[in-house]
């Protein structure tokens, strides 16, 4: 099966901020390619990937990067395909990057998600919200995941409760 979701990530060092959401994609059964590309220091590359991945039919990119964290952004200069910006911790926690990500000029858009690997994790779950649309069996498989969602919090609440009435 081809690839739905490709990651480019800023640097090798982007890569545990991921792994979450590598591991739902895994679970939802979502091909899915990794390639490490730097706006500032490969852009060409970084253009290249962004063709390659219009050519084979990429559903979503996302783009996880520190610091300056223009990655994101440039990939979207490039593409139609929707941009998933995630704002990997930097020297300044994060906010440079955040920031570099949600004030994008008008006219080209990046999604933008927490820093680190939550946003990375809330990035993929949205792709496959994105996937999902088109694809019933991932919307069921979606659903089911919310459901367990649900009833773990259901158990910590009965949890903390039975917790309070013993103390």
């Amino acid at each position: 099966m081809k690839a739905k979701i490709a990651f480019i990530l800023g640097s090798d060092s982007d890569y545990p901020f991921i792994e979450n959401g590598i591991a739902l994609l895994r679970r939802f059964a979502i091909p899915m390619e990794i390639e490490i590309s730097s706006a500032h220091r490969t852009p060409e590359r970084t253009l290249q990937l962004v063709r390659e991945f219009e050519a084979k039919g990429i559903a979503v990119i996302i783009a996880a990067a520190g610091g300056a964290a223009h990655l994101p952004g440039v990939v979207a200069s490039h593409t139609l395909i929707p941009v998933l910006g995630v704002p990997i911790h930097s020297a300044l926690s994060g906010l440079d990057s955040l920031l570099s990500m949600v004030q994008m000029p008008a006219g080209v858009p990046v999604a933008t998600f927490g820093i680190g690997a939550a946003g990375a994790t809330n990035a993929v779950l949205f792709a496959l919200s994105l996937l999902a649309l088109h694809d019933p069996l991932l919307a069921e498989k979606l659903q089911a995941f919310r459901g367990e969602q649900r009833e773990k919090v259901l158990e910590k609440n009965l949890k903390i409760k039975d917790k309070l009435a013993k103390g």
